[in-house]
Parts: structure tokens; C-alpha cells; sequence
């Protein structure tokens, strides 16, 4: 019976379902944060239980849709920790121009204020030829990024942290700002592609030089981060870079000696040549 059951087995049996039905797979991220992102969905829509959730996920393809917006983790900043950014600047892409046509990829990249960050410095750092990837399960976040419009507001925190990473001009050179909101300017997307990806599912596209994926693996348990890890390691040509985020390591997995750290503080990698 469903009410003998433990929270974990509900939990286990709510995942199965959503993997089942629609390809999702949720088994493997940190039961922390799942519980309590169920919950929170579970209280919002006034339902009993996990039980009740399963049923009306299986009968509603739009609620699970909202579902998914609201399992993904959205929060990000435009520059945030500009000290990476600055590290970015000194150490990674003076080597990113000694690819032809470098190729980037911006995993779990929410609603894109980090991808955005990354094409202004590449733009400042003068390389102008490179492919950037960005790639997330969320496709209402993902067509947030495309559109790059962000509240006004926001732009101080944004340009502070600008500043921090070592930008010189002014951060409005990149967007157009009307009424409460900015958009950034669409010359800025000419070398971004943004495509649905699942990181706990799905495949490799292509070799990498550069992968950029920063405070996603804290929300999955150490057998999915091993899976990601392995993904980006297989993704990576020999000297490529790898960039996580700052509670985020490679200690304890499966290719830790696949790479040497280039700015250990700032947690940015580079692929051995092996």
C-alpha cells in the first residue's frame, strides 16, 4: 500500500514514472533537493502526496512541463564570481586562439546570463571566431536565453561584477535597455547556439575545447557527477578546458587524472595531453 511505503520508496516510484513516461531522468540528483522540490510543487498544486503528483503528471503533459520549470535550478548572474571570469580572460583564452574555430560548450546553462558573459569577454579578448554550445533540459529557460532579456534592475549587480572580471568599456555597450527591462544585443548571438540536452541522459555532440559548467553537478548524487565528468572528459580534445563551479571539484572520480588544474581556487581545468 502506498501509505506503508517509506518517503524514499514514494520518492524512487515518482521518479520511475517520470523517467518512463517521458524520458526524464531525475534518479540520480541529490534526494536533498529533490524532496524538497517535490514538496514545494506537491504543496503548490494542493495535492495529498507523491502519489497524487505521479497520477496528475501522467494524466497532464502541460503540468509536467511545469513540473520540469520548476525542478530546474534558475538561479545565475551575469558574471557571477568575476575572479573566474578575469582567470578566463588571463589563462584560457590566449590558448582558445590557437584553435581554428574553437568550439564551447556552456552546459546547464538556465536562462543564459552566463553565456552571454562569456561571449562578451571572448568579444573583448578579441576572438571572434568560435562556436559556443549552450545546452539545457529546460526549455522554457532556454528560450529565456535566446530571447536575452533581463529586468533593468538587475544590470548594477550585472555591471559590478563586469567590472570585477576585468571589463574596461560599459556593460550597457551590450544591451538595449526599453522601459524595465534590457536585451542584449543580438550581434552577441551570432556565435551561440542554444539546444535542449540532457546531461543525465543524453550523449556527447561533438569535441570540445571548452566547457564551461558551473554549480549544476551540486544538485546530483556522486554516480551522475561521475557520468558528467566522464561526458565532459570524453568531450574534451587533449588540452582542452574544464570549468566548474566553486563548491564543485574532480576529487574523488573516475578521470580526476585526466586533468591538471589551471586556477584551482576559481576551479579551472585543463585536459592532459595522454
Amino acid at each position: 500500500m502506498s501509505g506503508q511505503q517509506t518517503e524514499k520508496e514514494q520518492l524512487d516510484e515518482l521518479l520511475a514514472f517520470i523517467y518512463e513516461r517521458y524520458g526524464y531522468d531525475f534518479r540520480h540528483y541529490a534526494r536533498s533537493s529533490l524532496l524538497r522540490r517535490v514538496g514545494l510543487q506537491i504543496n503548490s498544486l494542493g495535492l495529498a502526496g507523491m502519489a497524487e503528483l505521479r497520477e496528475r503528471l501522467g494524466e497532464d503533459p502541460a503540468l509536467f512541463e511545469q513540473f520540469l520549470e520548476n525542478m530546474s535550478v534558475t538561479v545565475t548572474d551575469m558574471f557571477r564570481n568575476p575572479k573566474f571570469y578575469k582567470q578566463i580572460r588571463e589563462k584560457v583564452i590566449p590558448r582558445l586562439k590557437s584553435w581554428v574555430h574553437p568550439k564551447i560548450w556552456s552546459a546547464g546553462c538556465a536562462t543564459g546570463e552566463e553565456v552571454y558573459s562569456l561571449a562578451i569577454v571572448l568579444a573583448e579578448e578579441k576572438l571572434t571566431d568560435y562556436q559556443i554550445y549552450a545546452t539545457d533540459y529546460n526549455r522554457h529557460s532556454l528560450e529565456q536565453a535566446r530571447e536575452g532579456i533581463y529586468t533593468l534592475e538587475r544590470f548594477q549587480g550585472f555591471s559590478d561584477n563586469y567590472y570585477g572580471s576585468g571589463g574596461t568599456r560599459s556593460l550597457a555597450d551590450y544591451y538595449h535597455a526599453r522601459y524595465n527591462n534590457a536585451k542584449m544585443k543580438s550581434n552577441l548571438l551570432e556565435n551561440i547556439l542554444f539546444s535542449h540536452h540532457n546531461l543525465a541522459c543524453d550523449a556527447s555532440f561533438g569535441e570540445m575545447q571548452f566547457i564551461v559548467c558551473r554549480n549544476v553537478l551540486i544538485y546530483f548524487d556522486k554516480v551522475l557527477q561521475d557520468r558528467v565528468l566522464k561526458l565532459f572528459s570524453d568531450s574534451l580534445c587533449p588540452g582542452g578546458f574544464l570549468c566548474l563551479g566553486d563548491k564543485e571539484s574532480l576529487d574523488f572520480v573516475s578521470v580526476s587524472n585526466h586533468f591538471e588544474p589551471v586556477a584551482r581556487k576559481e576551479r579551472i581545468f585543463r585536459k592532459k595531453y595522454v
